[in-house]
Order: C-alpha cells, then sequence, then structure tokens
C-alpha cells in the first residue's frame, strides 16, 4: 500500500494547494525557474565577464587546422563540432540564446594556434573555445588560456599527467 493512498482526499487536497501556493511564490521572490524570461535581466547589465554572450547568443570559438598537414586529422573535429552546434541551435540553443561560431585556422602551426588562441580570447571574447588536434597545438595555447582564464574543451585523447 502506497502512503499516499493511507492519506484522506482532504490531506492531499490540502498538500496540492500548499504547493500550488509555494509556486505561485516563486515569482515574487524572483525565482520563477530556470528560465528567467527575455529582457527581466538583461545580459549586459548583469555580465560581469565581458565574454561574448548576450540576451539572444552566445559566441564561441572554433580552433583547428581546415589547412596544412594536420587538416586531414582535424576536419572531422571541425565537422563534429558544428553538427553539435547546429542541433544544438536547432533544439532553442542554451538558455534561449543561440550559439554562434568564429572559426580560426591553426594552419597546422603551432605559433599560429597561439595567436589565433589570444585573438578569440581577447579581442572576440567567446565564451569557450573548441579546438586544438596535437599536443603541440594543445602545449602553444596553454599559456594563452592560463592568462586569459580561458576555456577550452580539447577534442582528442592527450598523454595525461598534466592539467591546467
Amino acid at each position: 500500500m502506497s502512503r499516499d493512498s493511507d492519506l484522506s482526499l482532504d490531506a492531499l487536497a490540502l498538500r496540492r494547494r500548499r504547493l500550488l501556493q509555494g509556486a505561485a511564490a516563486l515569482p515574487v521572490m524572483g525565482l520563477s525557474g530556470l528560465s528567467f524570461g527575455q529582457g527581466q535581466f538583461p545580459t549586459a547589465k548583469v555580465n560581469t565577464t565581458k565574454l561574448a554572450v548576450t540576451d539572444t547568443e552566445v559566441t564561441v570559438g572554433q580552433l583547428h587546422s581546415s589547412t596544412g598537414t594536420m587538416a586531414i586529422s582535424e576536419t572531422g573535429s571541425i565537422q563534429a563540432e558544428q553538427l553539435a552546434i547546429d542541433q544544438i541551435n536547432a533544439m532553442g540553443g542554451i538558455l534561449g540564446r543561440k550559439i554562434k561560431v568564429i572559426k580560426e585556422d591553426g594552419a597546422s602551426d603551432w605559433p599560429t594556434f597561439a595567436e589565433k588562441s589570444k585573438k578569440l580570447l581577447v579581442n572576440d571574447k567567446v565564451a569557450a573555445v573548441f579546438g586544438c588536434w596535437t599536443s603541440a597545438s594543445r602545449k602553444a595555447v596553454l599559456p594563452v588560456f592560463e592568462k586569459e582564464n580561458g576555456l577550452l574543451y580539447y577534442p582528442t585523447f592527450y598523454e595525461g599527467l598534466e592539467q591546467s
């Protein structure tokens, strides 16, 4: 026998009424759920990070080699990341914000990776970067990401024994 079946209909009605009263109070407290509604808290006023996040859009970077010797290996990552972004956007985005991508080409050149990562983080102010393929490219961008407090999603395995 379930616990609810032991309760009278009056007790169940009272529970339901209290739950509804509690839910009705949430908007008054500013807690009407995970979605606060468009314009209620404008991102421009509460975004203290200065990242490229607005009421309608989140900007991310994609940093892979689309040219050079590593392009053949990184093409799959470029396409997979774009597919995921397209699917997320088709479902309404992240908290109602569409994902905008700024694509940069590391050109299979490790100093270029560092230069492009700095552009994405400092100039474009992306919220995150999806990128690199080789350990050499990851190690080239690491000081930039640490200095700028950036977030790098590295899409492949690495040797381990380090973290940042």
